[in-house]
């Protein structure tokens, strides 16, 4: 099957240089101006990876992802002129699985974009986890279990907090340091790395009703990294 980009922004030679690179690499590229557009066609059908502009002239960038990441099923990477730490961090911190600061060359998005796409492709088949009282269903992005623990019984997450979730799950009761996670999850190491992950950990454990102060499943052994404690049973092969 032909991989599947969109790609979010307003500057018309970006559109047309990435799409020529995108295509020419054998993809299929739809290409948005504006927010407005973008998030509309993507209700009607959800990419495999998504490239998105923070300069907006309709939207804040960050909110597209922030929503794009809630709503899982597609890769995000940021290409931004805005380079600094925090910016970085900040988009991070919000879903993106990756972040490209421009001026940049096409061949270097190319490669990403590939590096995504493989490692979907790599995912185990098994889709489906159970753990306790949860479900955790990495086609749907669906994490289900008691009302009282998980609001409402039902909650999504997005694609990054996915790969950290199906991480833990595959390696039950194993100490996993960050040099392990960073070289199973991707993305360059360094404090923009540690933060994204602190904060996707978080809204695991929250959505898993984790108590902060005492995490039952994803304990912190600090100094050397996390551990998850449960029993998982995979379905779905």
């Amino acid at each position: 099957m032909t991989p599947r980009v969109a790609l979010l922004d307003d500057d018309p030679e970006i559109r047309d240089l990435l799409g020529t690179a995108l295509e020419a690499a054998g993809m299929q590229v739809a290409t948005y101006a504006r927010a407005e557009a973008f998030e509309a066609a993507l209700r009607q059908a959800m990419p495999d990876v998504c490239l998105v502009d923070l300069g907006l002239p309709d939207r804040d960038g960050l909110a597209v992802v922030s929503r794009l990441a809630l709503e899982g099923g597609a890769a995000i990477i940021i290409i931004s002129g805005r380079g600094q730490l925090q910016d970085r961090i900040t988009g991070l911190e919000l879903g993106a699985d990756d972040y490209v600061v421009k001026p940049f060359e096409p061949a270097e998005i190319v490669a990403r974009v590939r590096a995504r796409l493989r490692k979907e492709r790599a995912a185990p088949a098994r889709n489906i986890a159970r753990f306790g009282p949860f479900v955790a269903d990495f086609d749907r992005f669906v994490l289900t279990g008691p009302a009282e623990q998980v609001k409402g019984g039902e909650v999504t997450f997005s694609q990054a907090e996915a790969a950290i979730l199906r991480l833990f799950l595959e390696r039950p009761r194993r100490l996993l340091s960050r040099a392990e996670m960073q070289e199973a999850l991707g993305g360059a190491a360094g404090e923009s790395f540690d933060r994204a992950m602190d904060v996707r950990i978080s809204r695991l454990r929250a959505k898993l009703g984790e108590d902060p102060k005492a995490p039952a499943l994803i304990k912190t052994i600090y100094g050397a990294g996390y551990i998850f404690l449960g029993d998982v049973i995979w379905s779905g092969v």
